[in-house]
């Protein structure tokens, strides 16, 4: 059994991955089709996209603007010269028979990303190449008793996804453990999410995920790899790659050789099946695309892309911490979201930053993980938020009552001081009609006040209960404790 870290019995992980991100573009990345998810199959397609006979792509420059950034984003250097070339290749989903991508001339090369991981520590991750390419279309297996491609009694296409901008992000195999790479991927994600060219959805497929393989024993060359694919969700990522790494382990420890192949992991089992073997490299005839012409960016180009970039998560995770005097953790969370970033600061520019942290990372963020929405489609305004904890601050409400009137304000978007107002949950600082109801609670309770006066000081928390109970919950607390232990004590 491997132990998360990528080494076991003096064996270590060796992973590389390669991410596919879907672009956010109008159209697709060779021709006017519009790109969009979840529409009736086949209704998205063109001859260009299809690959009729006659009809000529042409470079979506949109799409070359977004891939850039990403690149520089991930600090590669920009080629200023690239071009496109025909990977050919016979699938169902590829109508031409081949996919336009690049092959030795990608956009950028030679980047990294520092992954902050759970221990504090940052790993380094070298990116190889950064590249783009269109989308195949995609299959639907139906009937048989699974559902899936081994149980399948037919198989569909669906062509709307082919000719999607994509880039492709590949790393150095720098990854040592499946943790590791999940700490990658989503930190990657977050970053792509911050630059605003793609909804990194991986349930609709627009962030997708392959990894290669291998273990060895440190300092001896690379062992065998195999490709894990298509790995839909940070948790599917690693536990595929705890078993693979396993799967392998358990070879070498048996005498027998790690073979060279593609394997997929079942979530709802947990094992690795091999689709097929991979002796030799796939040959994919690779050469220059002959209807597209060069690409050349030249230093304006790039710059006005680098302008374009914005505060990214590790620079904003420093800034929350100096702005807003925040703890790491805290930063780290709100800068790996940039909409939950971006509402938090918009709620703490009316008062207090730690009380608006704790609120947007707790209350908020249930909130919207119960109704299964994004920040955008809350139907509490950051506005909001910040006058409800103006109220607290106030103390013309309690926390507690606070949690009751977010709530109402959830289910019906109204502000906050008409809630309260409407529904008289402001809380009672008025002393003179607190001393009265600590008076007659006390008067009425005889036997705890003599308790508490014996020596038992815990009974003081039955009478701030009583209090509360009478007032259902209005009183505030920091009185009626005074009041309560004046009543007792005088």
């Amino acid at each position: 059994m491997s132990d998360g870290h990528g080494t076991n019995g003096g064996y270590e992980a060796v992973i590389g991955l390669e991410i596919h991100v879907q672009l956010k573009t109008n159209t697709k990345m060779f021709c006017s089709c519009a790109v969009t998810f979840g529409e009736e199959p086949n209704t998205r397609v063109c001859p260009i996209c299809l690959g009729h006979p006659g009809s000529l792509p042409v470079t979506n420059e949109r799409a070359v603007e977004y891939a850039t950034r990403i690149a520089l984003a991930l600090d590669c250097a920009i080629a200023p010269h690239t071009i496109f070339h025909r990977k050919n290749y016979f699938y169902p989903d590829l109508p031409k028979g081949y996919q336009i991508s690049q092959y030795d001339l990608p956009l950028g090369v030679g980047g990294h990303l520092d992954v902050e991981l759970e221990d504090g520590s940052t790993h380094r991750v070298g990116i190889t190449r950064v590249h783009m390419e269109e989308d195949a279309g995609k299959l639907v297996h139906a009937g048989g008793a699974t559902g899936r491609i081994h149980g399948a009694d037919y198989s569909l296409v669906d062509f709307n996804r082919g000719g999607t901008p994509l880039v492709e992000i590949v790393t150095e195999p720098d990854i040592r453990s499946s943790e590791q790479a999940r700490s990658f991927l989503n930190q990657l994600k977050n970053l792509i999410e911050h630059l605003g060219v793609s909804d990194v959805n991986m349930e609709e497929g627009s962030l997708r995920c392959d990894a290669n393989v291998s273990v060895r024993r440190p300092g001896e060359p690379l062992g065998t790899k195999t490709e894990l694919k298509n790995m839909n969700s940070f948790r599917f990522l690693a536990r595929g790659l705890e078993a693979e790494i396993e799967r392998q382990l358990s070879d070498l420890e048996a005498g027998e050789a790690v073979r060279q192949a593609t394997v997929h992991f079942d979530p709802s089992t947990g094992s690795i099946s091999v689709l097929r073997s991979k002796e030799e490299a796939h040959d994919y005839r690779y050469f220059p695309e002959p209807d597209l012409v060069p690409i050349v960016l030249d230093q304006a180009f790039i710059e006005k892309q680098r302008a374009e970039l914005p505060e990214l998560p590790a620079a904003r995770k420093e800034r929350l911490i100096e702005q807003y005097a925040l703890s790491a953790y805290d930063a780290g969370v709100l800068a790996g979201s940039r909409s939950l970033g971006d509402y938090f600061e918009r709620v703490a520019a009316e008062g207090d930053a730690k009380l608006a942290a704790n609120w947007v990372m707790g209350d908020f963020s249930a909130y919207l993980n119960a109704q299964g929405l994004a920040v955008e489609e809350s139907r509490v305004a950051p506005e909001d938020l910040a006058e409800l904890l103006e109220l607290i601050a106030d103390g013309t409400i309690s926390g507690k009552l606070a949690k009751d009137v977010f709530a109402a304000m959830a289910e019906s978007g109204q502000k906050p001081g008409r809630i309260v107002e409407e529904r008289g949950l402001g809380q009672i600082s008025d002393e003179t009609a607190l001393e009265a109801i600590v008076a007659g609670i006390v008067e009425a309770n005889p036997s705890a006040a003599t308790e508490y006066r014996s020596g038992n000081k815990k009974v003081m928390g039955f009478f701030v209960g009583q209090v509360m109970k009478e007032t259902k919950g209005r009183a505030n607390p920091q009185l009626a404790n005074s009041l309560i232990r004046k009543a007792l004590e005088g």
